[in-house]
């Protein structure tokens, strides 16, 4: 099984910005490692973030946020980007919907993901069911991925365990050797 990290969303906007997740930051520092143990056993990272344009479907349910080229769309400098790592741009909830994420996971071939980031029962949720549909096995670990409140974080989880077979396991056992 070849395993890829994504971290989808951990932007600017939605940690300290416009859609502030103060659940969100006590992601930061275990997804930091996760990514750490990643380039150790050279897997891919790969980023996928809010990059929006003024007429984007999404900005009439959540304002405006993470708009493409603003620093609101950057990610957190804690999890720049390493060389080597992939950076790719969406519009939607989905890490999947018209990214080429597909296309570099089967170019990279990949078959198995790890999510991370935020948010739980919205992006992670939509990427985890695209993962899916599309043959990936999933896994969240936990202490990756926050929702906007508890209930909807665990009902995600759940959610995502059941319809779609995913591991929910901790950091530690996510990338054991």
């Amino acid at each position: 099984m070849q395993s890829a990290v994504l971290v989808i969303d951990m932007t600017n906007d939605f940690l300290t910005g416009t859609l502030k997740n103060d659940r969100a930051l006590k992601t930061v520092q275990p997804i930091n490692d996760l990514i750490k143990r990643a380039h150790q056993q050279s897997l891919p990272v790969i980023y996928v973030s809010d990059a929006h344009y003024p007429v984007d479907h999404e900005l009439k349910i959540w304002g405006e946020h993470s708009m493409k080229g603003t620093w609101g769309s950057e990610i957190i400098p804690e999890l720049a980007p390493q060389p080597g790592d992939y950076s790719l741009e969406k519009r939607t909830y989905s890490a999947f919907f018209e990214t080429g994420l597909d296309t570099l996971l089967r170019d990279l071939q990949v078959d198995h993901l790890i999510l991370t980031g935020v948010v739980t029962n919205i992006c992670i949720q939509h990427s985890a069911a695209d993962a899916y549909l599309r043959g990936y096995s999933v896994t969240v670990p936990t202490e990756t991925t926050e929702a906007l409140n508890e209930p909807a974080y665990q009902t995600a989880l759940d959610y995502i365990k059941t319809m779609y077979g995913a591991q929910i396991i901790s950091v530690a056992q996510t990338l054991a050797k």
